[in-house]
């Protein structure tokens, strides 16, 4: 049988937003959104959370919800997502299979997303898949300040028609799909057969401070009016 696993990293360790990854958003502890989408997508053989954190841990095995017990290495500041991945695959002795590393602050996640995108990730045949949103401007006009004066990144660009210039897109931090055992042996996520999942940009919002946290709770406002 081929698992397919989510897995939400939750450190405890936040500096810029204390207690981010349990802290209420909306009435909730945001990691609660997370869980909940996952748990409704109805999709995974089991469902980790991967965290340093007494409260978190609880939180979760109070939903029955598996908790990895992370070590200090992958819950420091340099950690990479990829760093924490692995030890989580390492530990559990998972060595093939689909996982979904669902991010632990991403409200606007829902189980019908995780659906679609599994689909797609499977139909594809790709080696991991990201969900991303399209840049509103083509970023080939980009422009940059050099002492006060400003140039164009690309000057051969200048005249060209937004039209006629290929989508830019960037990463919308909400999770991504991988095949275990090709992640294991790149060490990558971001792989050679990538997929992208486009998704509108009112799904996106990064929460890094006390601004970010408040626009993200008016777009859920906005998104689940009425």
């Amino acid at each position: 049988m081929n698992k397919i696993l989510a897995l939400i990293p939750a450190r405890g360790g936040s500096k810029r937003i204390p207690g981010k990854n349990s802290r209420l958003f909306m009435g909730k502890p945001i990691i609660q959104y997370s869980i909940d989408a996952a748990s409704a997508s109805e999709i995974f053989t089991d469902i980790w959370v991967s965290t340093d954190k007494d409260e978190i841990a609880e939180l979760c095995r109070s939903e029955k919800i598996h908790v990895h017990d992370r070590s200090a290495e992958a819950a420091s500041d340099v950690a990479t997502i990829s760093e924490v991945l692995k030890e989580v695959l390492v530990d559990l002795d998972i060595h093939q299979g689909t996982l979904c590393l669902i991010y632990a602050t991403a409200p606007f996640v829902d189980a019908d997303m995780l659906k679609k995108s599994y689909r797609e990730f499977v139909t594809s045949g790709a080696d991991s898949l990201l969900p991303v949103v399209r840049y509103s401007f083509p970023i080939q006009r980009a422009m940059k300040s050099e002492d006060g004066w400003l140039q164009m990144i690309q000057p051969e660009n200048m005249h060209v028609r937004s039209q006629d210039l290929p989508a830019s897109f960037h990463d919308a931090g909400l999770f991504f799909w991988i095949n275990v055992e090709k992640f294991l042996q790149s060490g990558k996520v971001f792989m050679d057969k990538t997929l992208a999942f486009e998704v509108d940009e009112m799904y996106c919002q990064d929460i890094d401070n006390e601004s970010d946290w408040k626009a993200a709770e008016l777009k859920y406002k906005i998104m689940h009016a009425g």
